[in-house]
């Protein structure tokens, strides 16, 4: 089940209330870093497995 509009925009106002509007761009790089760092490592795990 896919979350809806109105849960997506809560879970955004919660995070801007937490994190302030100033650290909100530094949050959003960071978490940005991490998933590409996950799907690369996926990636080369999925690969290592073919092999």
């Amino acid at each position: 089940m896919a979350p809806s509009f109105w849960q997506i925009l809560l879970v955004l106002v919660i995070i801007l209330i937490l994190f302030g509007a100033g650290k909100l761009p530094v949050v959003i790089k960071q978490l940005g870093k991490g998933l590409q760092t996950l799907r690369s490592s996926l990636k080369e795990g999925s690969k290592k497995r073919k092999k």
